[in-house]
């Protein structure tokens, strides 16, 4: 089954998508089969959100893509759901905003690091950093401690989609800005990051590369105001509510 296989008027038609899109990256060896129990996990909290981005998430979107455009030195981090989820959607946003791609994986081998690398340039990416990993990320052990020393060692913001709570945590202590991707608004990635973006991987990658779009000719000033006027505490608060309320409620103040 494809994608297209999927009818669109289907009313879980995202999230079969999202299933059919993990099950293909196990079978290439891009995702993990912990992903799998991943990916489970961060549906069942997209269920409670009303499967939809909320209006607090889409401000992250484009606080977001405010940093990326103001970055010096911005990286998007890529591990294995994500390059199963969304590869396409990667490479444009860091097309957009010029920002380099690393490959970053817990269960890190060498086949899956290349695998998740040919994948991104099958879907136009040019350079893919991760696989010289001649830096580390201080305090953390295993081997999402590898990083690469151009890339996110050397970045002033990344963007770390369905990242890990420890190394989220551990990113943040290097003082680098973090845009942080994530369906559970009480996880510890959410809650470290500068931006908190709590929605489905597959509506966030692209609504940050929509908000890069309409923003990258505007003034500096603009973009400090945006970043500057976003509140974390707010937008996490924003998405608890939305899930107390229910799948139906929205989050408007």
């Amino acid at each position: 089954m494809t994608d297209a296989d999927i009818p669109e008027d289907h009313p879980r038609y995202e999230s079969l998508v999202t299933r059919h899109r993990i099950e293909a990256g196990v079978e290439r060896g891009i995702t993990s089969r912990q992903g799998l129990i991943a990916q489970g996990r961060g549906e069942a909290f997209d269920y409670l959100l009303g499967e939809r981005t909320i209006e607090s998430a889409d401000r992250a979107a484009r606080a977001a893509a405010a940093h990326l455009l103001l970055a010096e030195r911005p990286v998007l981090s890529v591990n294995g759901n994500v390059a199963a989820l969304v590869p396409g959607e990667i490479v444009d946003l860091a097309d957009v905003v010029d920002a380099d791609l690393e490959v970053n994986l817990f269960n890190r081998t060498d086949e899956r690091m290349q695998a998740i690398a040919d994948s991104l340039r099958e879907h136009g990416a040019t350079e893919v950093k991760g696989l010289a990993a001649d830096a580390r990320i201080p305090g953390l052990s295993h081997e999402r401690a590898k990083i690469d020393a151009d890339g996110i060692a050397a970045a002033d913001v990344v963007l770390v989609p369905l990242e890990d709570g420890d190394r989220a945590a551990a990113l943040a202590k290097l003082g680098k800005v973090e845009i942080v991707i994530d369906l559970n608004p009480g996880s510890r990635s959410a809650r470290v990051a500068d931006v908190p973006i709590v929605d489905n991987v597959l509506r966030a990658v692209p609504n940050v590369t929509r908000h890069a779009r309409a923003l990258r000719d505007r003034p500096r000033a603009e973009l400090e105001a945006i970043v500057r006027e976003f509140d974390p505490d707010d937008a996490l608060e924003a998405a608890e509510r939305a899930i107390r309320n229910g799948s139906f409620a929205d989050d408007r103040e």
